[in-house]
Parts: structure tokens; sequence; C-alpha cells
């Protein structure tokens, strides 16, 4: 479905309709929405918990009643006379290929077993997450994904590319898949999460495709957990035909979510979409659970734990009710009848699009009856004090929603802290509590919440005039680094959920946008100084006094660890890591400080082991052994 348009309204205070305005948050702008028809009956009531609805008639209520609030904060907020500026929107996801195949070829049986395989380096031990290279310690399934950190990759070249991986010597590309996107393995089923399908090879002998699912609707992430796939998409929120649901389509049978089978948060927000979270069976494609619930496309993030699945998005403002709490705080500002007026329109039964064009029309017509000193002093008044008022309510105007679900999809709870958050590390589930770092305007909290997702225990106000780099939660330590200038590491004690405190700081010159646990005492730190990508080795063994135990500096402009923590590798066994980089791939030792053990001239994007061979994978596959560090064998694959 296509989504909603957002428009651009000038401002003209010399006709009758005034349109609405828009914000502005680092200088990305906020439009609206198209106008729908308002409903003649009462607005949704607020339910008591995260609950479904019970018709298509409270949905479409639902959705009128929210559809217009702001999504972005300072410095931003502004009364009719000044300038609108339109957002753009774009959808995400990968292109697909288009090029026919020849008939698979069977895929050689292997003539040794491996003793140990890598997998690929996600969040949560246990729970995997795609990515465009995947093993299962006899082949490897290599994605031409739309986008490549080395080159573009035409369409005609697109597909996913089995290697014959181990033994090293037999080292050969044995088929070539015509989907590309990024992967998953499940025993010997090969799923490939295209922009528009999923397709599911059996790769056991030769390649057969065993299933496929159309998709209707936006993907936005997936997991495999315990032999099931969890799949969330998202579908744009037609007013006039929210329901049913179609996010999916099995070998052209469609999967419908009825209007009673959405659930929304108690308290009405703006939504534009609905998160669609369904289970599937890797093994036939069948869709064994399914739930929906409406939210803001705003920033997504998925992050799953061992017990539940947590789905945020930014939570937009009601800009009347912000504006009418600032100008009663600033009494002096408008004359009382003013403040009336505006306190009129938050009782009105109709939408927040039509408030928001009142609010316009109220504080345009003041501002007309001044004369022109007057209105001068005024515009400067307006805006001083209301610049201070939001450093004063930063935390109201920014917030992220949080949606919890249950693994067998029963709605659990919602709840929302202030700020924005930086990806999927700023969230992470330990023995109950969820812990949440974010940056808010010029500053960063962290939050810790109960079970039903309520703030207990929290930490205001670090890394001042700077934002988040990188989190990461690794028992109950925290290790949250924020930049501007230098890159403080704070280590943070979150042993008492309800008294988390920050035990320790390090300032250094630049910053780690990901940040790896080595050991209990160890944490590396991967990011850039200066034009250069930059490896820290921090000594957090004490945690109020962190130190940078060792550095190097990698004469990279990018690795691709600074876009996804997929491109990392560790090898405990032999106490090295490796980076990909544009020029090599690179292997690092750790167990004496950081030492550049081997550089491979092979433009790489991700690596792997099997038994102790390192295959080094771009635009080549570089086989090195790990015990002497010599070239095995090598495959180019372009």
């Amino acid at each position: 479905m296509i989504p909603k348009k957002r428009f651009i309204y000038p401002i003209m205070l010399v006709v009758i309709a005034i349109s609405m305005v828009a914000c502005v948050q680092d200088g990305k702008p906020v439009g609206t929405t198209p106008t729908t028809p308002t409903p003649t009956s009462s607005p949704v009531s607020i339910k008591s918990k995260f609950t479904n609805f019970s018709s298509e008639e409270e949905l479409r209520e639902y959705i009128s009643s929210t559809e217009f609030y702001e999504l972005y904060s300072m410095p931003f907020l502004r009364v009719a006379f000044d300038a609108v500026v339109e957002k753009s929107t774009k959808s995400l996801g990968e292109a697909s290929s288009q090029i026919p195949t020849s008939t698979p070829s069977p895929i050689p049986m292997p003539t040794s077993t491996p003793g140990r395989v890598s997998t690929t380096n996600v969040q949560v031990v246990g729970i995997d997450e795609p990515d465009i290279v995947k093993t299962d310690g006899n082949n490897i399934y290599i994605s031409n994904f739309w986008y490549y950190p080395l080159r573009f990759i035409p369409e005609v070249e697109r597909g996913t590319k089995i290697i014959r991986a181990f033994p090293p010597e037999e080292l050969e590309e044995v088929d070539d898949l015509k989907e590309s996107g990024n992967l998953l393995l499940y025993n010997n089923t090969l799923i490939i999460f295209s922009h528009d399908k999923i397709t599911a090879y059996d790769v056991s002998e030769k390649p057969n495709k065993v299933w496929k699912i159309d998709l209707n609707s936006n993907y936005v992430s997936a997991r495999l957990y315990n032999g099931k796939i969890y799949l969330i998409t998202k579908t744009w929120l037609d007013y006039y035909e929210p329901c049913p649901i179609k996010p999916v389509a099995i070998n052209g049978n469609e999967v419908k979510i009825a209007c009673t089978e959405i659930y929304h948060p108690p308290e009405p927000i703006y939504s534009d979409i609905t998160y669609n979270i369904m289970v599937i069976n890797p093994e036939n494609g069948e869709v064994t659970d399914k739930i929906s619930f409406v939210g803001s496309s705003e920033y997504s993030i998925i992050y799953m734990s061992q017990n539940a699945i947590y789905i945020t998005y930014m939570k937009p403002y009601d800009r009347v009710k912000f504006i009418y709490e600032f100008l009663k705080e600033n009494g002096d500002l408008v004359p009382k009848e003013v403040i009336k007026e505006v306190e009129r329109i938050l009782s009105y039964d109709i939408s927040n699009r039509a408030k928001s064009v009142e609010l316009d029309v109220i504080l345009s017509r003041y501002k007309m009856s001044l004369d022109r000193d007057e209105r001068l002093k005024f515009e400067n008044e307006y805006w001083n004090r209301l610049s201070d008022y939001q450093k004063k309510h930063k935390r109201e105007l920014e917030k992220t929603e949080i949606v919890k679900v249950s693994l067998d999809l029963r709605p659990l709870s919602t709840g929302e802290v202030p700020g924005r958050l930086l990806n999927q590390f700023s969230l992470d589930e330990y023995n109950g509590y969820l812990r949440v770092a974010t940056t808010v305007s010029d500053t960063n909290d962290l939050y810790i919440l109960n079970g039903n997702l309520k703030i207990v225990g929290k930490i205001l106000d670090y890394g001042e005039s700077e934002r988040i780099y990188a989190v990461r939660f690794i028992g109950d330590k925290g290790y949250i680094v924020t930049f501007r200038q230098t890159d403080p590491l704070f280590v943070m004690d979150l042993s008492n959920p309800t008294k988390p405190e920050i035990k320790g700081e390090l300032k250094i010159p630049g910053y780690s946008s990901y940040l790896h646990p080595i050991s209990n005492d160890l944490l590396l730190g991967v990011g850039k100084e200066g034009a250069y990508v930059k490896i820290s080795l921090f000594d957090v063994s004490n945690p109020e006094n962190p130190v940078e135990k060792d550095k190097y500096t990698l004469k990279e402009y990018w690795s691709d660890i600074l876009n996804t923590h997929h491109a990392f590798l560790l090898d405990s066994k032999h106490e090295v890591f490796f980076l990909p980089g544009g020029n090599g791939g690179y292997i690092f030792s750790y167990a004496d400080g950081i030492e550049l053990v081997k550089a491979v001239e092979n433009p790489a994007i991700r690596a792997i082991y099997i038994d102790d061979y390192m295959y080094i994978i771009g635009e080549k596959i570089v086989v090195i052994d790990e015990n002497t560090w010599k070239t095995e064998n090598e495959l180019d694959l372009t």
C-alpha cells in the first residue's frame, strides 16, 4: 500500500484558511498528513491497557483522532507566521534480482567435518539475525546485497552465491541463486529476505526452492530463535480501508489480520502504520501466529530478548496542549482572552490537525492586532521564552514509545521514555528489567523499566552537549559512549535497578560507535579518531577508573563495523578479532594489547571461521590458516 504523502501548505496571514505548522529537528523537517474526514462520533476513549479494537469504525476514529501530532521537538514550536517546510519520506528495503538462473547443480558433499564454526555476531546469544553472509561449516552463502559496501552491484549481477568452503583446498563456487537480500540459515534451509518477498531453499543437496512468501508490507526486521522465524513488517494505514491488514501472501493465499486483531496503546498516539509480527515455520513457510498494533513509522527499532520482543518508535507530542501550557506559564505574553481561546480548543470534538489550525488562527489574529513595534517585540519575546520553555520541558517533547510482546505473540505492556534511541543496543533486558539509553535534545539519559514498562530507576544528564554514539549492556553494567569533541566512556552500575549510578568516566580523543566485550575486564571499542578508523581496548576491571589499555589507528576511512555489528568477528580460541575495511581485511590479536597480525589486500565485508581457518570475504574469498597466518587458498567472486 502506498503511504500517505505529506504536503506543504504556505502560511498566509491575509487569507481565512491558515495552514498547519511543521517542526524541524536537527535540520530534518516534518510535514503533515493529508486531511481525512473528521467523524461525527466521539473520539476514542483512553483504554486502561494495551487492547484490541472492537470494530473497523473504532479503528477509523482512532486514526482520525490522532492524525496530527508534531513528530519532533526543538527548536521548533512556531506560531502561524513562521515558515513551513516539508519532510520527504523514503521506503526502506532491498532490491531483489530479476535475472534468470540455470537449473541448480548438486552441491558436493563434504569429505570432512569441521570441529567449530563461527556464527553471525548478534546482540543476544542464541537469537540469530539476518545478514548478508551465513555458513553451515561446509558452505558459505554470500548475498550480493542491493547495497554493497565496496561497489555498486548492477541488477544483473545480484544474487546469492553458494561457495563450497571446507576443506579449504576444495574452495569453489557451486551455485548462484537469483534472489539477494539478508539471509537466515536454519538446518538445511536458506531463507532470503528480499524487499518484496521471502524465499527459502533446501540446500541439503542441490538448491531447491521449498517455499515463498510475498510481502505486501514493508520489511522491518527478523529473528530466528528456537526453530521459529519472527518476522516484523509495517503496513501503512488507510483511513478508508484500514483493515483487514494483509501483510503477506503464502503461495498466493493472503494472510489477513482483522480489525479486532489489531491492538493499540492505552493512550491514543499518532498512528500512520501497523506493526505486524508473524511467527513463521522455517521448514514450510507457514505463518503459525500473528499480531498487529498501531504505531508511528518514525525510527523503528527492534530488540528481542529470550523472553519478549520490543518494538520502539518516536511518540509525537500534542502541539496545542504544549503551547497552551507555555502560554499559561507566561501569562503576560498574550491577553488572558487568548489563553482562554486556546484552552477551548483542547475540548473541541475535532481532529488534532484541525485543533492545530485553530491555534494558528488565534495566534495569527492576535499578532495582526498589534502595531508594528508591538508585533516586533512580541515575535522576539515569544521566540526567546519558548526556547527557554522547550529546554525546561525537553523530556515532554521527545519521547519513545515501547511495545512489549511475548514470544507467543501476546501483547504484554506499553511504556515510554524521554528521548530517542540510537539502535537496538540501546535496549537490554536483564533479570526482568529493561534498560534503555536515550539522547534528549542536548543531553543523555538512562532509564530502567520494570516488567510492566514503568520507569523505576534513571540516570539523567550525562554527556552534556553530546549525543550517544555507542551502547553496550553487559550483566549489571552499562557502557555508554557519547561524543562531540572528545569520547567519554561512561561505566554505569545497574545492579540496583531503582538506584543506577555512574561509577566511572574516561575521556579520550575520537569516539567508539561499536562496543564488544572481550572478557569480564576488557571491552573493545571500534570508531574513528579524525578521519581514520580507531580501535580502543578498555580495561574496565575497576568501574570507577576505566582505562584505555591500548589503541590502534587503522589507515582506513571506514569500516562496515561502523554501520553494522554483523561485520565484526571474534575468535576467542586464537584471541583475535576481524575488521573489514575499504582497502583490505584486518586480523588483530588482543592477547597482549592490540596487535595487527594479518592484513589481506582484499576489500572486505565479512569474515567467518571454520575449524582453524578464517575466510575473509570481499571481492574474493581469502582463506587464512590461523595457526600460521599464511594464505591457504583464494577464490575470485567478481
